[in-house]
């Protein structure tokens, strides 16, 4: 995790530069985003809020996002994730918005997405989205590499 946490505590050094907030939304990542940019000192300044939305249950709970909402969106698709991204920021009130959303593996997900493929996707003053496909059914790889993708659609984001 030690080059994943450099990453972040250099996109956290931007956001604490510029006074930004962040808010993030993860599935398969499981938490990787959210502990990557609350590992460097003074976090408190720029990351609001984190979620493991695994579970419809989740989304549900956490960003109160009712089934109507996502109505014929794949969940590890570049439109869910924009979703997701979007009512993380709205929901919290930050500058940004993150999220990430697929399936790490060894096997696929319910959805029929095989294992390395996801979805990251950044809202606020600009929106992006893409997808990575891994094509390794590693989990705990495609974990930190999700994670890192995540980081590097924000760092992009925040460059335009």
């Amino acid at each position: 995790m030690d080059e994943l946490a450099n990453f972040a505590a250099e996109v956290g050094a931007e956001l604490k530069a510029r006074g930004q907030t962040i808010a993030v939304a993860e599935s398969s990542a499981g938490g990787l985003i959210s502990a990557a940019l609350l590992e460097t000192p003074g976090a408190s300044a720029y990351f609001i809020a984190g979620a493991v939305v695994y579970t419809a249950k989740a989304r549900a709970l956490l960003l109160d996002l009712p089934r109507e909402a996502v109505a014929g969106m794949r969940s590890a698709s570049e439109p869910y994730a924009l979703l997701l991204a979007r009512t993380a920021r709205e929901r919290f009130g930050t500058t940004w918005g993150l999220s990430e959303t697929g399936a790490a593996g060894p096997t696929g997900n319910s959805y029929g997405d095989a294992p390395g493929h996801t979805c990251v996707a950044v809202s606020g003053p600009m929106e992006m989205a893409f997808t990575v496909e891994t094509a390794s059914d590693d989990r705990a790889a495609n974990m930190q590499a999700f994670a890192a993708a995540a980081l590097r659609l924000l760092q992009a984001a925040m460059a335009e």
